[in-house]
């Protein structure tokens, strides 16, 4: 199984996020808001969002986007062809990896099964 998380896989331009947005198909918890809309395509896209009232260092911002985009790596094949955007809420330490992983697997579940039920 591929799990590469290469060009295609992600959100690079403007108007790309604005439509997700724009359709406020959204979830959130403490940690993080996700965003999702149906892209046409065959696999997921995942675009974040991290601002520095959130950290205001770049380093905790950085980790924050390294480890949402590390778990969507992972488990892109089980997610629905949709594009995702991931606005992070409140910045979280190393300690707290394992805490906002499962805050974040919850929310793509909860969205996961919105579509599902949506779509019979």
């Amino acid at each position: 199984m591929d799990n590469t998380f290469r060009r295609a896989h992600r959100l690079l331009k403007t108007d790309e996020y604005s439509s997700v947005f724009h359709l406020r198909n959204a979830r959130s918890n403490q940690l993080f808001q996700v965003y999702a809309r149906p892209n046409g395509l065959t696999h997921a896209r995942l675009g974040l969002v991290v601002g520095k009232k959130v950290a205001k260092r770049a380093n905790r911002r950085n980790y924050i986007k390294r480890t949402v985009r590390e778990w969507f790596r992972l488990h892109r094949h089980d997610l629905p062809p949709m594009d995702f955007v991931v606005r992070s809420r409140q910045a979280y330490y190393r300690g707290e990896y394992h805490e906002a992983v499962k805050a974040l697997a919850a929310l793509f579940a909860k969205l996961a099964r919105c579509r599902d039920s949506s779509s019979s």
